[in-house]
């Protein structure tokens, strides 16, 4: 069976360490709507974009240079239609492997299939922020300036879908 989870791969020129110690600084990569601890096991956070995503994660898994596992423990996204709760209990998983002097993260969003109803969208922003924003705080230490523009590219998205 073919796996359907999205997923997005990106090659870097920094150590396992390095990658993995960005991956637990959430705010600088993802999103500055952010509250919580992403650093060690059973640590929890939210993701709040009023009126358009809420998300709690947990983690469940945490494999110093190796991997990283949250879980959805709560959802809702104000722009789907049937479902708005399809992200709980869904999984983000980052792993990070060695590929001869480069680190390779791949990250999976376990449950995000193409038979979801946010499936598109979720599919459009996690490849912008894991190969586009997470990528540049990897390889600059610095986050994105895009992210300062999170809030008008969400908008421009879910108001489509609306």
């Amino acid at each position: 069976m073919k796996n359907e989870n999205f997923t997005a791969t990106i090659e870097v020129a920094a150590s396992p360490t390095a990658v993995f110690n960005a991956i637990k600084q959430v705010p600088k990569w993802w999103t500055r709507d952010y509250e919580g601890e992403s650093s060690t096991l059973n640590d929890e956070f939210v993701v709040d974009h009023p009126g358009q995503h809420y998300s709690r994660q947990k983690l469940i898994e945490v494999v110093p240079s190796r991997k990283i596992v949250w879980l959805v423990t709560e959802s809702h996204l104000d722009w789907i239609k049937n479902d708005k709760k399809e992200w709980t209990s869904t999984k983000m998983i980052f792993d990070i492997a060695t590929n001869a002097d480069k680190t390779v993260l791949t990250f999976t969003h376990e449950g995000l299939v193409p038979e979801k109803e946010c499936f598109s969208l979720c599919q459009q922003g996690w490849n912008i922020i894991i190969k586009n924003w997470l990528f540049h705080f990897i390889t600059t230490g610095e986050p994105s300036s895009e992210m300062d523009n999170a809030a008008e590219i969400r908008k421009k998205y879910f108001e489509n879908k609306v």
